[in-house]
């Protein structure tokens, strides 16, 4: 892959990492003839690849300082709001038991009850 006598570069500019990414994304060019014709290694060339579909998807996807805030507070409220709902589904079977804990020891009291006043 090196040809004899070339000095190797160990630091591409900007502009030619963008060449050589653009030049592999072209249809029916393979990843390999690309690094052969510019001399690299076609693992580091598929390393810009990557960094490129990554770099384009934060640019996709960039949001100002106050949606990110109106993010985190939305998470925060979501957070609250199944912890909530968990809290609440407490509560209903408390009530459920306790109300049936009422029930029975009244169950248990009333036929006492009618046996002393009837005699």
């Amino acid at each position: 892959m090196a040809k004899p006598g070339l000095r190797k570069i160990y630091r591409y500019s900007e502009s030619f990492r963008l060449s050589a990414v653009k030049l592999s994304f072209m249809p029916g060019v393979a990843v390999q003839s690309v690094a052969m014709t510019l001399d690299i290694h076609p693992f580091m060339l598929s390393r810009w690849r990557a960094q490129y579909r990554e770099m384009a998807m934060r640019k996709k996807v960039s949001i100002d300082e106050e949606t990110a805030n109106q993010l985190r507070e939305l998470k925060q409220i979501k957070r609250d709001y199944a912890r909530l709902q968990e809290e609440h589904e407490l509560l209903k079977k408390a009530i459920r038991f306790s109300s049936e804990q009422k029930a029975k020891s009244l169950s248990l009291l009333k036929p006492r009850a009618k046996g002393i006043g009837s005699k």
